[in-house]
């Protein structure tokens, strides 16, 4: 069956230390047919430096056609969305000849909710704070026109600092429903994220309920990525996206190739 992990860091990312060919090598030991490098590209320049690509486009084509007999390797990145920076944002992706990005939520309202955890979440309910979420996501889908997949859509329950950060699905389904419905009218599409049995949540980005209700809504664009930052996690967990796709049922997988999906049966 075929096998793609389409979201994975390496040490042009600020957050990895993961060397592109051991990244490679290791996604060919576990039987991937094809990878997508998406290196961090965020505008919050207190904590994202974004990458040379003037020196890292030229060490991923060496790299992709040293190994291009045993893997297909695709030249992608991951934007952190924010309307503040819509046209940074829309500028890059016409800059280099990127066949894949991935738009993701990783600040709102200028906080990183990671670094500014305390700033986001402190003085606001779960309920606000989730709210706030969904509608900064919306507002990303309409302002920031260049990306093909949203990333990690639940994103906002990984770092919560509430008893249960749990996202239940039909407690914001309005919310919800709206940004999927604008992804699926604008051509773009969703990704599962199997980083969440690595962060405490023993499943993936999305739930099983959102992916099913992106696929009742219409949604047929879709990758599956570990969003792996050490090469141990390359391909973590993939086979159970591709089983969950299934049951959602999802017929295809998207791959991309200059910035267009292509459908490879499930």
């Amino acid at each position: 069956m075929f096998s793609a992990d389409y979201h994975l860091h390496t040490s042009f990312s600020i957050d990895s230390e993961a060397p592109m060919e051991a990244v490679i090598l290791s996604a060919i030991s576990k039987g991937l047919d094809e990878i997508a490098f998406t290196d961090h590209v965020d505008y919050d320049m207190k904590y994202y430096p974004v990458p040379d690509y003037d020196s890292y486009i030229p060490v991923f084509n060496e790299l992709r056609e040293k190994y291009k007999d045993k893997i297909n390797i695709v030249l992608g990145i991951e934007i952190g969305l924010e309307n503040k920076w819509a046209d940074k944002i829309n500028d890059i992706t016409v800059s280099y000849p990127f066949d894949f990005i991935i738009g993701s939520s990783h600040c709102v309202l200028t906080k990183d909710l990671y670094f500014d955890r305390d700033e986001f979440f402190g003085g606001r309910t779960k309920e606000d704070a989730y709210t706030v979420y969904f509608e900064e996501l919306y507002k990303n889908i309409q302002t920031c026109r260049d990306f093909n997949v949203y990333g990690h859509i639940d994103y906002i329950s990984r770092y919560g600092i509430y008893e249960d950060n749990s996202l239940i699905y039909k407690e914001y389904a309005e919310l919800i429903d709206k940004c999927l419905i604008s992804i699926i009218e604008k051509g773009k599409g969703i990704e599962i994220n199997t980083s969440g049995f690595r962060y405490g949540i023993n499943g993936t980005y999305p739930s099983m309920d959102i992916l099913k209700r992106y696929k009742e809504l219409g949604g047929e664009i879709i990758t599956v990525g570990s969003d792996s930052h050490k090469v141990e996690d390359v391909a973590d967990h993939i086979d159970h996206a591709y089983d969950m796709m299934k049951e959602a049922g999802f017929k295809y997988v998207s791959i991309f190739r200059n910035r267009k999906p292509q459908f490879i049966k499930l």
